[in-house]
Formats: C-alpha cells, structure tokens, sequence
C-alpha cells in the first residue's frame, strides 16, 4: 500500500508541476508532505574465534652431573733382566813340579863327576775363582697404575611434551540491519487549506 502512495504521490506532483501559474492559486483539494522513516538496527552477540586450536611443545632439556671413577692410566708391565752370576776367588795349593831325578856335573873334592840329583816336589799358591750363585734371568713386574677422573654422565634424558591448546572464542558485538529505512509522501489534513 506505501509503494502505491508513493507511486500515485509522484504522479499527482508531476501534474501539480505543469499547472499553470494562473492555476496554482486555486483552492488546494489534497495536501501531502514527505516522510521518511530511518532504518532500524540491532546488536547481536555472536562468539568469533580468536585462535584457533594448536599444539604446544614444552621441552626440558636433559640433566648431566658428574661422576668418578677409577680409571687404569698405565697397565702392569713384565720386565726381565739378568742378575750376573756371583763368583769367589779361592786359593789353594797345587803341585807344580813332582821332582823327580836329573844328571849333573858336579866338582867334588877336586875331582869332576857326573852324579844323579834327587829333586823334591814343588808347590805354589794358585787363585781359582768359583761360582757361588750362577747367572739367572729374574722376571719384573711393574704394577698398573690407576688414576681416579671425573667424567659427565646423564642424569635424566630429555622430555617433550605436546599439550593441546584449544580454541580460543571471544564474544563480540555486531550492529545488524533490521530494516531498511524509507521515504514516501503522506496527506496531510489541513483545516481550511487542504481537505476535502
């Protein structure tokens, strides 16, 4: 109904337009006067997703301390060598010569004569050196040697863990249009100018 008010307002301006000036100061029979209507809104909540759903990684790293120990630096060794032998010097006595007979010229009472000698055993004082002990090979042992050090070992290995975050919502608000506004004509009554 509004659309065909505005429709015939608009036509029956169109004839106003093209009345004449001597016409235009008769006696108004209709009057009409504009209207407009404004447009109408309203806010509406609606949850908007501020982030979206993830994954976080929390990482502890891992823990390392510190441990001794006895460590082997220099292992046993097996030397030999040669203990010479021990020796003593002994002295006896030895027989030389065992005597025996010999001929010889000999003056005796002016007179020369060939006569046989008797002579006795002859002994000297030697040195003989003995072995008391012989030469012997001995075996050596040179124990390892150990040293106490300090190395790193794990305590506790890494961890992870993945922690779902979820989505994150916010509620936000937002002017809608709930109805458009418009304009028209409407008629107007006016006592003594414009009525029927």
């Amino acid at each position: 109904m509004p659309g065909k008010i505005a429709c015939f307002t608009i036509a029956g301006l169109t004839v106003l337009g093209t009345i004449s000036p001597t016409a235009a100061g008769g006696r108004a029979v209709e009057c009409y006067e504009p209207v407009r209507s404004p447009a109408v809104y309203d806010t509406v909540y609606e949850d908007v997703m501020v982030s979206p759903p993830g994954q976080q990684v929390d990482y502890d790293p891992p823990i390392y301390g510190t441990r001794e120990r006895v460590v082997m630096t220099v292992p046993a060794q097996v030397s030999y060598e040669v203990v010479p032998a021990v020796t003593r010097t002994v002295y006896h006595t030895v027989q030389v010569d065992d005597g025996g007979y010999s001929w010889e010229w000999r003056v005796i009472h002016g007179r020369r004569v060939l006569c046989k000698v008797r002579h006795q055993a002859r002994y000297e004082r030697v040195a003989e050196t003995v072995v008391v002990q012989p030469e012997r090979t001995r075996r050596i042992v040179i124990p390892a040697q150990y040293d106490r050090i300090a190395e790193e070992v794990l305590v506790r290995p890494e961890q992870r863990r993945v922690i779902d975050i979820p989505a994150s919502y916010q509620t936000v608000a937002r002017r809608v249009l709930v109805r458009e506004g418009s304009s028209g004509w409407r008629r107007v009554h006016i006592p003594r100018h414009c009525q029927d």
